[in-house]
């Protein structure tokens, strides 16, 4: 029993190191991103993040301006979305208190940014297209005033749809989620975190959309995205807010579009 009590201490710290070392990518993720923003406004510097800011502006390059954008598209999900992942991975260790419970628990959160790093993918050829288009423009990769209200509308539409209040409810109820998904195992973890982060983005995807309203490159436009999510999430009445947010972004991009 002792060697128990001690392996299942171990595990415990294990997995809190874990989860701190998710934190400290997290932070390390937006300084990036951040760092990028000012390299990418300015247009001066030397190394991998200058160059890398210099293929994000030439999409007739093709190949290295869709791995650059993926890599920064990359990143943003992981900044973004790693502090929504980290409430369910608690929750889902409470539930699973078995042996390996806090490495499947770890799993679940690969799962789940597995999904938003497919994701990213996507948001990287949307705007290599949007770009090659002549739809984004200066240094923040911004869309045209009435391009950018088209997305608020479109965002706006989405927040009051079935499909968004579905994809909400299993992202608002951990619970909920994991007695009607539950898979036992490690394959099972992962692939728990798969599917969550599949409800995850049919919740977000078109207000990640607004990234080329704000501006692809703007720091500012994914840390009140970023923010936004969690009150979805988290808050109580979190329903009236995405109903809220959706009525809002209509009414801004008719005037926008006007």
């Amino acid at each position: 029993m002792k060697v128990s009590a001690h392996g299942a201490s171990f595990s415990r710290i294990q997995f809190q190191l874990s989860l701190a070392a998710l934190l400290v990518v997290t932070v390390l993720a937006w300084a990036w991103l951040y760092a990028a923003e000012q390299t990418m406004t300015s247009m001066r510097g030397e190394g991998l993040l200058m160059r890398l800011m210099m293929a994000m502006m030439a999409p007739g390059e093709g190949l290295p301006y869709l791995l650059a954008t993926a890599l920064m598209w990359w990143v943003m999900m992981v900044a973004m979305m790693t502090p929504a992942a980290l409430p369910m991975m608690l929750v889902f260790r409470g539930l699973d208190r078995g042996p390996g419970g806090e490495f499947d628990a770890m799993l679940f959160g690969a799962g789940y940014l597995l999904a938003w790093s497919a994701f990213a993918l996507l948001g990287a050829g949307m705007q290599w297209w949007l770009h090659g288009q002549g739809y984004l423009h200066g240094h923040s990769l911004a869309a045209p005033q009435a391009v950018a209200g088209s997305i608020l509308i479109a965002a706006g539409l989405w927040q009051l749809t079935p499909l968004k209040a579905a994809c909400l409810t299993y992202c608002r109820g951990p619970m909920g989620y994991f007695l009607a998904h539950w898979r036992g195992g490690r394959l099972g973890a992962l692939r728990m975190g798969l599917r969550h982060g599949g409800y995850c983005i049919g919740c977000c995807w078109m207000l990640m959309g607004l990234m080329f309203a704000g501006g692809a490159m703007s720091v500012a436009t994914m840390a009140a995205l970023s923010v936004f999510f969690l009150a979805e999430r988290l808050l109580p009445g979190g329903r009236w807010v995405s109903w809220a947010a959706g009525l809002g972004l209509m009414a801004l991009g008719g005037v926008m579009v006007l």
